[in-house]
């Protein structure tokens, strides 16, 4: 009599379909933020940002029922990579003990610089007329705001005991770089600009109180 042979049912390690699932989500939102810099958001749609996924549009509606859906999720996603990059950067080019202006500033100048940034801004710039994305968008900003400062006391302790010049040295390098980064999406950078850094590096050491290089 022989011996039947007993079917067996490969089971999927536990919270391997949650695994695969938050990565597909993703990558959803990955493509979703190039979709912003590449096409702006109004041109950005569900077909577009499925496309670039690589995804199917109804597979990709599985994760997100809405363009809204996607834009919630990717404001999130943008500012939290935003932070983890700044906080990256700026941990790599400040040795310590190390005069830390000009890595300060090579910092945040890389970090406007970035297609994330230019994301966010297209984001900005729609959420001026758009209700329903200002709706997402500006609490998310005034979250993001407070962790940045936060996170900027942090990286430079030496300005601890001037916060009357901290907040006017974190303020002027943002608008300064800020304004320069936006300018560059329409204008090609010349030696005028690393002029004005260098120029931004010697206020900020005039409110940290030191001078020189």
């Amino acid at each position: 009599m022989g011996t039947e042979a007993t079917p067996t049912t490969v089971l999927e390690p536990a919270g391997w379909q949650a695994q695969k699932s938050a990565a597909t989500r993703n990558l959803i939102v990955e493509a979703a933020i190039r979709c912003f810099v590449d096409l702006g958001y109004s041109q950005t749609t569900t077909t577009a940002i499925a496309e670039k996924a690589g995804l199917s549009r109804g597979a990709m509606l599985h994760h997100f029922p809405s363009k809204i859906d996607i834009v919630r999720a990717a404001v999130d996603y943008l500012h939290n990579k935003r932070l983890k990059a700044f906080r990256k950067a700026s941990q790599r080019l400040i040795p310590a003990g190390s005069d830390s202006v000009q890595q300060a500033v090579e910092a945040f100048w890389s970090h406007v610089r970035h297609p994330m940034y230019v994301a966010f801004f297209e984001l900005s710039v729609a959420a001026r007329t758009d209700r329903e994305l200002a709706e997402i968008l500006l609490p998310a900003q005034e979250a993001f705001d407070q962790q940045w400062y936060a996170t900027a006391h942090e990286l430079f302790p030496e300005w601890e005991n001037r916060p009357e010049q901290f907040d006017l040295a974190f303020d002027l390098s943002r608008y300064v770089m800020e304004g320069m980064a936006v300018n560059f999406l329409t204008h090609k950078e010349t030696e005028r600009d690393q002029r004005l850094l260098k120029y931004l590096e010697a206020k900020l050491r005039e409110l940290l109180g030191r001078t020189g290089a």
